[in-house]
């Protein structure tokens, strides 16, 4: 069976968690500090997707349709 994920990916995420435990982990356009063990996975990860790497697309947002909203009122 083929891997999901690259070793590059899984390196990227490492990398992440890492900078995540020391506590230089800065996220996206706010610059806050990271302390999210799922946000610092995510953003490896989409470092990981940024440079080309094998990682599977991220998951479709799911949503209630118009008609389920109406009945449920």
């Amino acid at each position: 069976m083929a891997r999901k994920y690259s070793k590059k990916a899984s390196a990227k995420v490492g990398r992440a968690m890492k900078k995540r435990k020391v506590g230089t982990l800065k996220s996206g356009r706010s610059g806050k500090k990271v302390t999210s063990r799922k946000q610092a996975i995510a953003i490896g990860l989409s470092e990981a997707r940024r440079e080309g790497k094998k990682v599977p697309k991220k998951a479709a947002k799911k949503r209630k349709t118009a008609k389920k909203r109406k009945a449920k009122k």
